[in-house]
């Protein structure tokens, strides 16, 4: 792990950087997005905006590798983690925005993490990044640039205490097309 971050303020999805953080069945303590239930939105459009649901959202994963990735797209220096609310910054999983849904990921003082989806690329990160670099247009170009790069969103399996440092063990799962029948 590269980088461990915290939501402080609950205006703000810029993150701050953590040496350790107490991680409880409701995700990052002290974290906004932390919490069982979490307010609808536009990623889920079967409720009405604003019904409470469970929280599959937890904590925000990304990768150094692919935040160079899109850095690289925007023809920008650097994208930091805390401009898009990351909660963990990895390195060496290879594409590690497309492992799938239900992957764990053990780190080495023991906190467990499950996978719940992609995190799609929205304007509001985007729009920080354009401000920050001054150049019209940024917004909707990191949209684009970052789709299946954007990181993944993830659920507390074991809690504990992660400390910044730690090794990452990602287990996926058998992956099964949604149709196949085993043994046909």
């Amino acid at each position: 792990m590269v980088g461990l971050y915290l939501g402080l303020d609950p205006d703000s999805f810029i993150t701050t950087r953590q040496s350790q953080v107490k991680v409880t069945f409701a995700g990052f303590e002290g974290d906004r997005h932390s919490g069982i239930t979490r307010r609808s939105d536009g990623r889920t459009p079967q409720y009405p905006r604003g019904t409470e649901i469970r929280s599959d959202r937890q904590v925000s994963i990304l990768s150094m590798e692919e935040l160079d990735e899109i850095a690289a797209a925007l023809d920008v220096p650097q994208i930091l983690p805390e401009w898009l609310g990351a909660n963990l910054l990895l390195s060496g999983i290879s594409r590690l925005t497309l492992l799938p849904p239900s992957t764990r990921l053990f780190f080495s003082g023991g906190v467990t993490l499950v996978v719940s989806q992609l995190n799609l690329p929205c304007l509001g990160p985007g729009g920080l990044i354009e401000e920050k670099y001054q150049r019209q247009g940024l917004a909707a170009l990191f949209v684009k640039q970052a789709a299946r790069l954007r990181g993944l969103v993830a659920v507390v399996e074991m809690p504990g205490t992660l400390c910044e440092g730690e090794t990452v063990q990602a287990e996926i799962p058998e992956q099964v097309i949604y149709g196949d029948r085993l043994g046909d």
